[in-house]
């Protein structure tokens, strides 16, 4: 706008300025092009990344500190930034190593829970996750916890519920996840003298009870319905749990269901496994 008082009005550069609310230092010193100006700053940085394609931000600086270019760490970084060389690299997280626990079917109750994670979505696109517990003496659903986010706290809060319900179990089948990994979790189940039966990373199979009651869960009620809240989610899976542990035949039991083939005791003292040590 100064440019156009000033070349086409023939208006002086003070007025023209004080026109436009412009100062006189912004006029007579212009902005460089920042692909010009900080040219050199990314020539040197590329050829570095390209010798040394490790090498991190400091030692990046260190080393242009070093051939002597004069330019500050932050002039530097805003360059290695815009040329997204900062981007975090995955590194693949480590697993302990686990022994393959041997996958039998409990003749009491409260001997062995599975505990599995799902994930779906809701219609408006919010994803929500499943915490999913199973007795495998009689296969019986205890618990399907909804929640867009499930940490361990939230993990040790629902199977204190549960173990109020129906009594400790002696041990739980889970996988690797860092709800199952995380400290507060395992020291409750020391706490409790519930052992941790981690299956080995990448084998679902040594987890099958439970895997196959997620594909039933999955077909019969996450891809049945279309949800548009958390609150319909777990509504809905409360009212299907009831059902797939009193009334669905399940093939595995000689079809019946799951309390019919080994019923759980009303009262938690009547199990002499129920009590926790």
């Amino acid at each position: 706008m100064v440019e156009l008082l000033v070349t086409e009005h023939a208006l002086p550069v003070r007025p023209a300025c004080r026109a436009v609310g412009l100062s006189r230092t912004a006029w007579y010193r212009r902005p460089a092009d920042p692909a010009a100006r900080d040219e050199a700053v990314v020539v040197a940085l590329m050829a570095l990344v390209e010798e040394h394609g490790r090498w991190g931000f400091w030692k990046c600086f260190g080393r242009l500190r070093l051939l002597g270019h004069p330019w500050n760490h932050k002039r530097v970084y805003r360059v290695y930034c815009a040329l997204r060389l900062n981007i975090p690299r995955r590194a693949k997280r480590r697993v302990p190593t686990r022994l393959r626990q041997p996958l039998e079917v409990p003749a009491a109750l409260n001997t062995v829970w599975a505990l599995d994670f799902m994930h779906d979505a809701l219609y408006g696109g919010r994803r929500f996750r499943t915490l999913n517990v199973l007795d495998e003496a009689n296969r019986e659903a205890l618990a399907i916890e909804v929640g867009v986010s499930i940490p361990a706290a939230r993990v040790v809060r629902v199977l204190e519920q549960l173990v109020t319900m129906h009594g400790c179990p002696a041990a739980l089948r889970l996988d690797n996840g860092p709800e199952f990994l995380a400290q507060e979790f395992v020291d409750w189940c020391a706490e409790y003298h519930i052992a941790l039966r981690y299956i080995q990373p990448g084998k679902p199979d040594q987890n099958a009870f439970v895997e196959r009651f997620n594909r039933s869960y999955r077909e019969e009620v996450l891809d049945a319905y279309v949800f548009v809240s958390l609150t319909e989610v777990q509504a809905i899976s409360d009212e299907w749990l009831l059902t797939y542990n009193d009334d669905r035949p399940h093939e595995a039991l000689g079809d019946v269901p799951p309390t019919r083939f080994l019923p759980r005791p009303t009262a938690p003292a009547e199990s002499s496994s129920a009590v926790c040590p």
